[in-house]
């Protein structure tokens, strides 16, 4: 590994740090170099608070060592103003005269006009070191700006015959069926907090009414969603108790209130492009599908999804619901006392 590889490699695990606190900015990292030594870093902590460069800038002691220093970030430095300052404008205030850079921005806002003002203030710039890697870590961002529409993670737990759930309906009193450990929804709940929203189908409100909240850790709500044409969903539920802020998409015309929103879609047109268009005006760059067979095929088989994980416990129905079919084999198996853990990646 170069020394180049080495920086932006340290620049990436500094970045990581803002996962599910960033949105819908990038997550980024930034390390200052001079004569072989780190002297600065730092990555981008909250939305709407400094960039990476900025506070690897300020963590300088010696300012006077930035004039002949080597500047590394994982993703090109903005070059307008948004909620702060440009980057690229602080790297020149300081007269940084290198800057090595992971991966090019690809939002339209920015996409090489931060490599060209640092370009043209003669600060000698390289690009593409660790991009691959780069672009992973920031897969959401650039789905969102590339594809229009956010990165989509499809999640459900099955049993070891492959059946989701039992049969049930409204009138069924039956208590959901819990597949997966407890560890298992652990890990489920700080994947809710590291996205910026999460779908549910009405038969899946209707049948488990839950929360859709982070609970088993620290961390933030994403956006509850689900789809009720007819509004169905009793509003004594807890999807209604306004505890955190709630989309619904209907076929009527509702009033919305705080924290519950009501969008009006048409649903002759297939549903799933009308939601996840406007969750792209709403600037959410990452969707995680806890639905049940329906909404989860409806995904599938839209070609619409990114990733999937998939719980599968020990345990046996015999009968039931069916698990989704995927055609892609997982990238990663897990085990998560005792659950098994599979990740995959569509097109893999």
């Amino acid at each position: 590994m170069s020394n180049h590889e080495k920086y932006i490699k340290h620049c990436l695990d500094l970045a990581v740090k803002g996962l599910g606190q960033v949105a819908p900015n990038p997550m980024v990292g930034c390390v200052i170099v001079c004569d072989g030594e780190i002297i600065g870093e730092g990555y981008h902590e909250l939305y709407g608070k400094e960039h990476a460069e900025v506070n690897a800038i300020h963590s300088v002691k010696n300012k006077e060592l930035l004039k002949r220093s080597t500047l590394y970030v994982n993703l090109e430095p903005c070059s307008h103003f948004g909620k702060t300052p440009p980057c690229a404008d602080l790297i020149m205030e300081y007269k940084i005269p290198y800057v090595v850079i992971g991966s090019i921005d690809t939002n339209s806002l920015v996409s090489g006009k931060g490599i060209e003002k640092l370009a043209k203030a003669g600060i000698d710039v390289k690009i593409g070191i660790l991009e691959a890697d780069c672009k992973k870590l920031n897969k959401r961002f650039f789905t969102y700006h590339e594809k229009k529409r956010p990165y989509i993670i499809l999640k459900w737990a099955q049993t070891e015959d492959g059946f989701i759930d039992a049969k049930r309906n409204e009138e069924n009193t039956t208590k959901p069926i819990q597949i997966s450990n407890s560890d298992s929804k652990k890990l489920l709940h700080l994947w809710r907090s590291q996205e910026q929203a999460i779908i549910i189908g009405t038969n899946t409100a209707l049948l488990d009414n839950p929360q859709l909240t982070v609970r088993e850790v620290k961390g933030k709500n994403p956006l509850r969603i689900t789809i009720d044409k007819w509004i169905r969903i009793p509003k004594h539920f807890n999807l209604f108790d306004k505890s955190t802020p709630t989309l619904i998409f209907t076929s009527v015309n509702e009033i919305s209130n705080e924290n519950l929103e009501y969008v009006k879609i048409d649903f002759e047109k297939p549903i799933i492009p009308q939601v996840l268009d406007e969750l792209y005006k709403r600037n959410i760059q990452s969707l995680l599908v806890e639905g049940g067979e329906l909404l989860l095929n409806s995904f599938i088989d839209s070609d619409l999804w990114d990733a999937a994980r998939v719980f599968i416990s020990d345990k046996e129905l015999g009968k039931g619901v069916n698990a989704p079919v995927l055609k892609e084999s997982p990238v990663v198996r897990e085990n998560i006392s005792g659950d098994k853990l599979l990740f995959y990646l569509k097109g893999s």
